[in-house]
C-alpha cells in the first residue's frame, strides 16, 4: 500500500509513546510506502485535492529520539493517489483543522481514501459526541450561561469544567461549591459568557484511572490504558503527568464499546479513543488518538498491527 500521514512536524513527535509513529513502523515493517504531509500541504488545484507530500524512510533502530526518519524531496501527488490518507493531525480542532476536513471531503468524492472520514472527524466533537449516548455518560450539562453552570454546581457540589475544543487535559478545572474562585473560572473558560463549555459530575474513580480504551474496525482492543493521576492532580491525561498502566476490559467497558462501536465504524471512524472514568463514558476521541505504545509495551499485543491489518482489508 502507499500511505499518506497528515501529521504534525515530524521533528515535534515523540517516538517513544506517538500511535502514528507505532502505525508508521508497523507499516514499514510490511514493506508498505510511507509519505508525510502536514496540515498546510493540501490544497485544491486544477480541480483536485493534492498534497504536497515527502517520502518518508523509517531508520530502524532510530539513532536517536529526533533522528529516526528520512524524508525525500517534495512532491506534488493527487491524494486520490495514495491507497490510504491517514488524517493524525493533533487538536486543536480549530478554523484551519475544519478546512482540511472540507479538502479532504472532497478528496474522498475524487475516489480517496480517508482515515478517519473527514466528516465523522467534523461531525463528532470529542467532548459534545458523547451526548448521543446519554445511559453510559455522567450527568453534564453544555453551555456557555454562568447561571447554569451554578445550578449545576449547586445540584452536584464538585463539577469538572472543560473547554470542548482541548486535548491532553488543558484547560480542564475541577470545581467544587466552596470553591472562591468559581466566578473567575466560569469566566475564564465562558469568556464572559461567549464560548460554550462543557460540565460533567466529578467522578471520585478517576484515582483509579481515566481509561483509554481503543477501537479498532469496530471492535475493542482487549486491554485499556488507565491514566492515573499524579499526586494532588485530578487530570489522568499523560500530557499532565498521570501514570499510564493497562486493565482488562469491565464488562461495563465492553458493553459501551461494544454499543458505540459498530455504530461509529459505520460512519468511517476506523480508529476511536474511548475515555471512561469508572463506569461513565466521558469521551470519544476521533482525531488523533493514542495509547497504542503503551498498550502494546504492557501487554505484548500489537495494536499498530491490528490497525494495520483493518487497514489491508479494508483496501483489499
Amino acid at each position: 500500500m502507499k500511505l499518506a500521514f497528515i501529521l504534525d512536524p515530524l521533528d515535534s513527535i515523540k517516538i517513544s509513546k506517538d500511535s502514528s509513529y507505532a502505525m508508521m513502523r508497523e507499516a514499514a515493517s510490511r514493506h508498505h510506502q510511507l509519505y508525510t504531509l502536514q496540515q498546510n500541504g493540501l490544497a485544491w488545484k486544477n480541480n483536485q485535492v493534492i498534497g504536497f507530500a515527502r517520502s518518508l524512510t523509517l531508520i530502524d533502530p532510530p539513532e536517536s529520539p529526533h533522528r529516526w526518519y528520512r524524508e525525500g524531496a517534495t512532491e506534488e501527488i493527487p491524494l486520490t493517489g495514495f491507497d490510504a490518507v491517514l488524517m493524525r493531525k493533533d487538536p486543536p480542532f480549530d478554523t484551519e483543522y475544519i478546512y482540511s476536513t472540507y479538502l479532504l471531503e472532497l478528496a474522498e468524492h475524487q475516489g480517496a481514501y480517508i482515515v478517519n472520514s473527514p466528516r465523522g472527524i467534523r461531525d463528532h466533537n470529542e467532548k459534545l459526541a458523547i451526548t448521543e449516548f446519554p445511559q453510559f455518560i455522567p450527568p453534564s450539562l453544555v453551555t456557555s450561561q454562568e447561571q447554569l453552570i451554578l445550578q449545576f454546581l449547586a445540584e452536584h457540589e464538585d463539577i469538572i469544567l472543560k473547554p470542548l475544543d482541548g486535548m491532553g487535559g488543558a484547560g480542564i478545572f475541577r470545581v467544587q461549591n466552596t470553591d472562591h474562585n468559581i466566578g473567575v473560572i466560569i469566566e475564564t473558560l465562558t469568556r464572559y459568557g461567549t464560548r460554550t463549555i462543557m460540565a460533567q459530575r466529578f467522578l471520585p474513580e478517576i484515582c483509579e484511572g481515566d481509561k483509554r480504551i481503543l477501537l479498532i474496525a469496530g471492535k475493542p482492543v482487549d486491554y485499556a490504558l488507565a491514566r492515573i493521576p499524579k499526586p494532588g492532580e485530578t487530570r489522568g491525561n499523560l500530557a499532565a503527568g498521570g501514570t499510564g498502566k493497562t486493565r482488562s476490559l469491565s464488562p461495563r467497558d465492553r458493553e459501551i464499546s461494544e454499543t458505540l462501536g459498530q455504530i461509529l465504524y459505520t460512519r468511517g471512524l476506523m480508529l476511536i479513543g474511548l475515555d471512561v472514568i469508572g463506569n461513565h463514558l466521558t469521551e470519544i476521541n476521533v482525531t488523533s488518538p493514542t495509547g497504542m505504545q503503551e498498550i502494546s509495551d504492557q501487554t505484548g499485543i500489537n495494536v499498530a498491527g491490528l490497525m494495520i491489518d483493518a487497514l489491508e482489508q479494508s483496501i483489499n
